[in-house]
């Protein structure tokens, strides 16, 4: 009867997509995408616990709340991914953070751009930036945290946005999506928020992003009219130590899946629905509200995943499917929870439940995740450091290791005491606080003595700490793990690369990167020994392979153009220079090496520019005089004598010399 029920409200839900498809151009409604991240459903609306939330209680007044809105998964990336292309993570193919969406998953964005919406979007952390992939179709994408920061207040996004509006004059509908991230950890809500739950310190970051909710709505209602619809909701939850779990992503229990979510928007009822709905269905309420064909989604139980244990550590994987009020998690074993009766999830009645025909055979073929595939060219390995890092300060570090699977592999729930270790461990690893890494990645071999990816870390931190020794012993009981790991004959590579025994890594990196042409690390080593052995041209060939593969940092293009420069390559070592200056223009100092490229290539007015921004306290301020008066002279300015003088008098050993020889200046 329960799922004869849900078939009908789908149908009569969907129906009214399906008329809205008639809607004429000038009738669609604006609409307003709100994303509030890790926000559990018991944190905000009329019954949340612990907190006030009048912002988003005004919302569920003006339309429906859906009472069981579950994510496809407890992680900000592919959650969001799932509600923009209507897909679960097997469909996207995004499982973990740090991934990119291929180019061939549709995003609602491009249905509503092609449509003729004009679309924004304003994110407010990394996680969401637009490297990953989400950016598509959006005529605007505001993801700029300010330099060295990877997340913006609840404050500042909504003063974006609210500028953004305010400058809007077309008369096309609008679709804007607004995702807030303030309830991650750390929990630091600003005053008075801050005070007023100083003991439950994620209300308040909770309380402050409703006060900012209330704003945003404000500023649309104001700006964008009555004819509009909006959505609200939770990408994911958060555990606060409910089953073990503190933050969220490594389990599927209530506190991290069960999301708010509330709709408002023409011949939507104001109503609350007991109806168990899937968040990636966002995707077709936002089509079906801008008149476009939606399609209707078969008669199905809700799912959900939390593969990041699995593809890091080689645990067990995890699915888990809502049928009614009951809910069912496969995870090496069954386990059954009453989820109105038993919100905490205390009493597991697998040994009891009658579990649905429906509902086994979908956990049964839900897909689990490739390794292999994750581990490849959508793995974060591509990313720059300074990216790494910013995710690490968001808590976010995605292995790049293939993780052996095990016979018996333990349930991620039974690890969950772990959880706050492993995210220690690998947070101090990215960055780079090696001598604490070690203590906290020694206590989770410790305790799952199988793991690859703690036992690579552990024997990276090592070598990079100069510890021969430990280090190779921890690349041996890598080996012992995995004895056919390309990740292990990797790092042990990398291992001898940055030591005395670097010769050694040569032929080692050679077959990687043959092996793994688009592997990032192997290729930096590689490229690195080339320089030492001399071959300056293979070296320069190495590092622009790595230009294609990740977005080089000021110093690495700085670097590409000093061996282009060694080569005589001058194009490519001016492009190299002027990118590195483009990057990080008050940290540029190689303007000199930039006058000589451009008057080289006879690029007069350029290479005046690049030398007369070289300050006199430069080292090498003579030899940018000299060159800075060549150039006088071949523009035929009127100061010429002046600047070959200044050349006379502030020249050195070098350009002393150069200046008694040089013709244009006789």
């Amino acid at each position: 009867m329960m799922t004869v029920r849900r078939s009908l409200l789908l149908v009569l839900f969907f129906a009214v997509a399906c008329k809205r498809a008639e809607v004429a151009p000038a009738e669609r409604p604006s609409i307003l995408l709100v994303t509030l991240d890790t926000t559990r459903a018991d944190a905000v609306g009329p019954d949340a616990k612990n907190v006030r939330t009048p912002s988003f209680n005004a919302l569920v007044a003006r339309g429906t709340r859906y009472a069981w809105a579950y994510t496809p998964v407890p992680q900000t990336l592919p959650a969001h991914t799932s509600m923009l292309t209507g897909l679960y993570p097997a469909g996207h193919g995004i499982r973990e953070n740090a991934r990119h969406l291929q180019g061939d998953r549709t995003l609602v964005s491009e249905r509503l751009h092609d449509a003729g919406y004009r679309t924004a979007a304003f994110v407010s952390a990394f996680a969401l930036a637009r490297q990953f992939g989400l950016a598509r179709g959006f005529d605007a994408y505001d993801d700029d945290f300010g330099k060295e920061h990877a997340e913006r207040s609840a404050g500042d996004t909504t003063d974006r946005a609210i500028t953004f509006l305010q400058q809007q004059k077309s008369s096309a509908p609008l679709f804007m999506w607004v995702h807030f991230y303030d309830p991650h950890y750390p929990y630091t809500p600003p005053a008075p928020f801050y005070t007023q739950y100083k003991n439950a310190l994620y209300y308040g970051e909770v309380a402050y992003m409703d006060q900012q909710l209330g704003r945003l709505i404000a500023a649309w209602d104001k700006q964008v009219g009555s004819q509009t619809a909006i959505i609200i909701l939770g990408d994911h939850g958060e555990g606060l130590g409910e089953h073990g779990e503190q933050q969220h992503g490594d389990l599927l229990y209530q506190a991290t899946v069960h999301v708010p979510l509330v709709i408002i928007g023409p011949k939507t009822q104001r109503a609350v629905d007991q109806t168990p709905f899937s968040t990636r269905h966002v995707f077709d309420v936002i089509l079906a509200f801008a008149g476009l064909e939606s399609r209707t989604p078969p008669n199905e139980v809700v799912l959900g995943e939390a593969m990041k244990p699995f593809l890091d550590y080689g645990w067990q994987p995890q699915v888990m499917a809502v049928e009614a009020r009951q809910k069912t998690i496969l995870a090496g074993t069954t386990e059954v929870y009453d989820v109105v009766a038993d919100p905490a999830e205390t009493h597991n009645l697998a040994a009891t439940a009658n579990i649905p025909r429906e509902v086994r055979v979908a956990l049964q073929q839900y897909p689990i995740p490739s390794v292999a595939a994750a581990a490849g060219a959508s793995a974060p390995s591509n990313m720059s450091e300074e990216d790494r890092k910013k995710l690490a300060s968001l808590g976010y570090v995605a292995s790049d290791v293939k993780p052996v699977l095990r016979k018996n592999a333990p349930r991620p729930a039974d690890m969950a005491p772990l959880f706050p270790l492993l995210d220690l461990a690998a947070g101090l690893f990215v960055r780079g606080e090696y001598t604490q890494a070690t203590v906290a990645l020694e206590m989770v071999l410790h305790k799952d003595p199988y793991n690859l990816d703690a036992t690579l870390r552990l024997a990276t931190a090592y070598s990079a700490l100069g510890d021969d020794a430990k280090a190779l012993a921890a690349f041996q009981h890598a080996q012992s793990i995995a004895p056919d790991s390309p990740d292990v004959k990797t790092y042990l590579a990398l291992h001898y690369a940055r030591g005395k025994d670097w010769k050694k890594a040569e032929p080692m990196l050679e077959q990687i990167v043959t092996q793994f042409p688009d592997r990032v690390p192997p290729i930096e080593a590689l490229a690195l020994i080339r320089e030492r052995e001399g071959r300056i041209a293979d070296a320069l060939s190495l590092q622009q392979k790595l230009s294609t593969l990740r977005t080089p940092s000021a110093i690495e293009w700085t670097h590409i153009g000093a061996l282009a420069m060694q080569l005589g390559q001058t194009e490519p070592a001016i492009d190299a220079f002027e990118k590195a200056r483009a990057a990080d223009p008050s940290h540029f100092s190689n303007d000199l090496e930039l006058g000589v490229l451009y008057l080289s290539s006879g690029r007069l007015t350029e290479a005046r520019d690049a030398l007369d921004r070289i300050p006199a306290t430069d080292p090498h301020y003579a030899m940018a005089l000299f060159k800075r008066a060549q150039v006088s002279v071949l523009l035929h300015e009127a100061d010429a004598p002046q600047r070959i003088e200044s050349a006379r008098d502030h020249a050195n050993a070098v350009t002393r010399e150069l200046i008694a020889r040089e013709k244009l200046f006789q």
